[in-house]
């Protein structure tokens, strides 16, 4: 891939990811607005009064303006979820990748070199790619006549290395997505907690009885954004660690597939 066409992806993915907060926002702000701040959700229908007994919406709603930014931190969350679930499931191909792996071994073990890249082929995704990448350049090498042992084994692993790296980054790509909102939906939901408790110490500071309305709707503010910033964190470092370990799992399918077609044509080059 040219380093233009990698400048462009990653221009798109900037808008993509920009245009998903902004979005989330619009949605966010609406649901806050329209439905959680529903007159039927509060006492006399009043929006600035008490919310309903059990009434999460209005409880929520309560949480004051934070919360619509709290809302578009799990709204993003769950986008890139899913987006990461669905490049991860096109990167692992259409089999399964033990099969396909145990498959090309086997392959190999017999020399059978196109047979194997047919395989790739029917598999697709980017294990098969690094693995077709390798197997071109088997290929290649086996008709080279001039090149030394070593030299040939470190061309394929040189070739393996260079597919691999422009693979990668399509699987860890968005990751830090995860870690960032890892930590701002705590960070944000703290600045609600803070607003909402100097409202309920305001109303603890006014002379003579103090205004119950106005403390109450403190300390709700207080602790809705304290439960949606510990909520966004908490999905969001599961996210990152599932996520982490899947790709985990999957280089190191990368890294065996490799290393059993280097040492199967080393093999067959001590024989020659």
């Amino acid at each position: 891939m040219s380093k233009k066409g990698s400048s462009f992806k990653d221009a798109l993915q900037n808008v993509f990811a920009v245009s998903v907060i902004l979005i989330g926002f619009v949605i966010s702000y609406a649901l806050f607005k329209t439905v959680m701040g529903n007159p039927v959700n509060f006492e006399g229908g009043n929006p600035a009064g008490r919310a309903l007994e059990g009434n999460y919406l209005g409880i929520i709603y309560k949480g004051g303006p934070i919360v619509p930014i709290l809302m578009t931190c799990v709204l993003t969350l769950i986008v890139f979820i899913f987006e990461r679930l669905i490049t991860l499931s096109r990167a692992k191909g259409k089999g399964r990748l033990n099969a396909f792996v145990h498959n090309l071994q086997t392959l190999l073990s017999e020399d059978k070199i196109e047979e194997a890249m047919v395989v790739c082929d029917k598999q697709k995704g980017s294990l098969a790619n690094v693995m077709k990448a390798g197997l071109l350049r088997y290929r290649d090498l086996q008709k080279d006549k001039e090149l030394e042992k070593d030299q040939k084994i470190l061309s394929i692993q040189k070739s393996f290395e260079e597919a691999t790296a422009l693979e990668l980054p399509m699987l860890s790509k968005n990751m830090v997505i995860f870690s960032t909102l890892a930590s701002i939906s705590v960070l944000i939901g703290l600045i609600g907690t803070v607003l909402g408790m100097i409202r309920a110490f305001a109303a603890l500071a006014q002379s003579g009885t103090p205004d119950a309305l106005q403390l109450s709707q403190g300390i709700s503010e207080a602790l809705v954004n304290t439960a949606f910033g510990i909520t966004g964190s908490t999905l969001s470092i599961i996210a990152f660690n599932f996520f982490t370990s899947n790709i985990d799992s999957y280089t190191y399918k990368i890294d065996e597939a490799g290393f059993s077609l280097t040492q199967n044509f080393a093999a067959s080059l001590k024989e020659q």
